[in-house]
């Protein structure tokens, strides 16, 4: 007997996007965290979006921010994005993705529009995975299940005491590389924390510093400088995002690689830094760049470059990008606990390696009990 030909109209009745769900969070942190320019932590907001197909075919994406802007974005992704979804092909993300940007380019290209597209697209690869049923990791490239990894922590108000007995912490649970920030009012303050933090943990584990774009170039220079006998991995962020030829002459006047991308929102200044900055590791964040696939698009630009690709934030979602990829670099293992809110918190192999959770979808199922008391809206 032959099979049943499936007509075009019916797989697109099929994959009509039918409902848009979204959810806005404001999660406690277990302590105060503090960085060169964005003071105190309290909380980070998570928004998720929840999108079902005319099949009943679901998929959950979501972003995060550091306690500011959430609710502009819960309200872009109900308000404007959810009618404009309304009986999309959810099959057809990358066409998804390019009439997202336009649809709201005028009033926010990049920003708080980047973080609300990149939900939705996140929703949609998770739609992608189980209709093909397989995990993130092997969708998104295949390369590999597990990719290398750092603590990265938030700690500017921590002092030498708390800061050493965090490292301690991170090294306790398997972590062969670690990151602290800088951006102290003095320099000597922060050379002194480089210092104890490489005395204790020795030359074997790597080791990154990051200024959250605090410093002028000058200062930058003066402090790479200062620290290149610590072994420094790479400084990431010395100056301001903006200003990628000043990257360019910290890179030639110091030895120290560098690294930024956190705060790069599309695709388009990804290629200005690139071509102005002379990085060594891009660091895309799948919340902010246009979720999945903006985040890929930025992995291939790195590799046609000769250049790693890293991650920021949101460690248990880039853990299966970061793994999937032939030019990773390392992924951060971030200060905000997202994964603790899941069911698949990040997992590290014996080589301190985190493993990418072996599941159909993104891999990034949220334990709903737990979020709920943190509900706003």
């Amino acid at each position: 007997m032959s099979a049943i030909p499936i007509s075009a109209t019916t797989m697109l009745t099929a994959s009509a996007i039918k409902d848009v769900s979204v959810n806005y969070y404001l999660v406690p942190l277990p302590e105060v965290l503090s960085d060169a320019k964005h003071g105190d932590h309290t909380h980070f907001e998570l928004i998720t979006c929840t999108i079902t197909c005319a099949d009943g075919t679901t998929g959950t994406g979501y972003t995060y921010t550091g306690g500011k802007g959430g609710q502009a974005i819960y309200s872009l992704i109900k308000h404007d994005l959810t009618p404009f979804l309304n009986q999309k092909n959810a099959d057809c993300i990358e066409a998804i993705w390019e009439e997202m940007q336009y649809h709201l380019h005028y009033v926010g290209r990049g920003g708080l529009v980047s973080f609300a597209i990149s939900a939705v697209d996140i929703a949609l690869w998770d739609i992608r995975c189980k209709r093909i049923n397989q995990p993130l990791w092997r969708l998104a490239g295949g390369c590999s299940d597990r990719t290398p990894c750092y603590a990265g922590g938030i700690d500017l108000n921590f002092d030498l005491t708390r800061l050493i007995e965090n490292i301690e912490g991170y090294l306790a649970k398997g972590f062969k590389a670690v990151k602290i920030k800088v951006g102290k009012p003095t320099m000597s303050e922060d050379i002194a924390r480089v210092a104890a933090v490489r005395k204790a943990i020795g030359d074997d584990i790597t080791f990154m510093v990051d200024a959250n774009y605090s410093m002028s170039p000058e200062q930058a220079i003066r402090f790479a400088n200062a620290i290149e006998r610590y072994d420094i991995h790479w400084f990431e962020e010395p100056t301001i995002p903006d200003d990628y030829q000043s990257y360019a002459r910290i890179a030639c006047a110091t030895s120290i690689p560098l690294a930024m991308g956190e705060n790069l929102h599309t695709v388009y200044e990804f290629g200005y830094a690139v071509n102005q900055s002379k990085l060594s590791y891009l660091q895309p964040d799948a919340s902010n760049i246009g979720g999945i696939t903006g985040w890929l698009k930025v992995a291939s630009l790195a590799h046609i470059n000769n250049l790693k690709v890293c991650s920021h934030g949101m460690q248990e979602l880039h853990v299966s990008l970061m793994s999937s990829q032939p030019n990773a670099g390392m992924m951060e293992y971030h200060s905000f606990p997202i994964d603790a809110y899941t069911k698949y918190p990040v997992t590290l192999d014996d080589q301190g390696n985190a493993v990418a959770p072996d599941v159909v979808g993104t891999g990034v199922i949220f334990d709903d009990a737990k979020l709920a008391p943190h509900l706003i809206m």
